[in-house]
C-alpha cells in the first residue's frame, strides 16, 4: 500500500509540475523537464553561421528563442547549436526526426547531449517512434528537453492532404488523432497550425503544449503558408509558442519586428 501510495504521488507530481521522472516498465515515460514560460520563436532559417550570428548580433537586450532547422544545421553541423546555447539563446532544434524507432532512439541520444530546449518528431512516425525518441533522449539523471511532435505541417492543405497523402480524414481529425499519438507517447505537446491549437488543447489538456508556426502579422505576405494566424489571433486560441521567420528575419528592423510579435502575442 505505501509503495503504491508513492509511486501515484510521483506520478501526480510528475503530470502537475513536470519535474518528477517516472519509470514505468523499465523506460522513462516522463523525465526532469524545466516548463518554460509562453514565447516568441525566431526561426534562423539561414544557410550559414555568418548570416545567423549577424542576425543574432542585432538582438543587445534580451535573447530570442531560437529555432534552428534543417538548413543551418545541416550547413554548419552541431558547433553552431553550441556556439548559439553560449550566447544564451533558448533553442528549438526543429530537425523532424521520421524514421524506424530504433534509428531515432539513437539519434536522439545524441541530439541529447547538446542541451537545447525543445526538439521534435514527427508524429506520423507511429507511438513506438515517438516513444523510442523520448527513451533516446532521456539522459542517465533523467533530465531531458521538452520533445513534441509535428503533426502536419502549416503549408499541408486539407485537399492535399487527402489527395496526395491518401490520409482519408479531415484534417482537424488527423491532426487531434497524431495528438493524442504523441500524448500516448509521453511527449510534451505537438507542432500544429495555431487554427487547430484549440482543437488539440480540447482533445489534449491545456498542460499540453502547442508549438505554432504560420504565425504571420496582419500586414505580412503569406509566403508559403496556408494555415496561419496573427500573433494577437494565436494569444487568443491559447497558442503556448509562436515560431515566426521572415516577418521578424526580413524585417527592415529586426528586432523592432520582434517586439512587435512579443507585444502582440504575449501582451507585453
Amino acid at each position: 500500500m505505501a509503495t503504491a501510495a508513492i509511486k501515484w504521488r510521483a506520478e501526480v507530481a510528475c503530470k502537475l509540475c513536470r519535474n518528477a521522472a517516472v519509470k514505468t516498465k523499465g523506460q522513462w515515460l516522463k523525465a526532469n523537464v524545466k516548463v518554460m514560460a509562453k514565447d516568441v520563436i525566431i526561426a534562423c532559417d539561414f544557410s550559414s553561421k555568418e548570416q545567423t550570428l549577424s542576425f543574432l548580433d542585432k538582438f543587445t537586450g534580451r535573447k530570442p528563442f531560437v529555432k534552428i532547422g534543417m538548413e543551418l544545421f545541416y550547413a554548419e553541423g552541431p558547433a553552431i547549436v553550441r556556439e548559439i546555447k553560449a550566447r544564451g539563446h533558448k533553442i528549438f532544434l526543429d530537425l523532424k526526426l521520421h524514421d524506424i524507432p530504433n534509428t531515432v532512439r539513437k539519434a536522439m541520444s545524441v541530439l541529447s547531449r547538446l542541451d537545447v530546449d525543445m526538439c521534435n518528431v514527427h508524429a506520423a512516425g507511429t507511438v513506438d517512434m515517438m516513444r523510442a525518441g523520448l527513451e533516446g533522449l532521456t539522459r542517465e539523471d533523467g533530465t531531458r528537453p521538452l520533445l513534441i511532435a509535428v503533426t502536419q505541417l502549416t503549408s499541408t492543405s486539407e485537399e492535399r492532404m487527402q489527395k496526395e497523402l491518401l490520409i482519408d480524414a479531415t484534417i482537424n481529425d488527423c491532426i487531434a488523432k497524431y495528438a493524442e499519438n504523441a500524448k500516448e507517447a509521453g511527449l510534451d505537446g505537438v507542432v500544429c497550425s495555431p487554427l487547430e491549437a484549440s482543437l488539440v488543447k480540447e482533445h489534449c489538456g491545456k498542460e499540453f503544449f502547442t508549438i505554432t508556426p504560420g504565425v504571420r502579422f496582419a500586414d505580412s505576405s503569406k509566403d508559403d503558408q496556408v494555415r496561419i494566424m496573427t500573433p494577437a489571433q494565436a494569444r487568443e486560441i491559447g497558442s503556448d509558442y509562436i515560431v515566426v521567420g521572415r516577418p521578424i528575419t526580413a524585417a527592415e528592423d529586426p528586432v523592432a519586428a520582434y517586439e512587435r510579435c512579443c507585444k502582440e502575442f504575449l501582451n507585453e
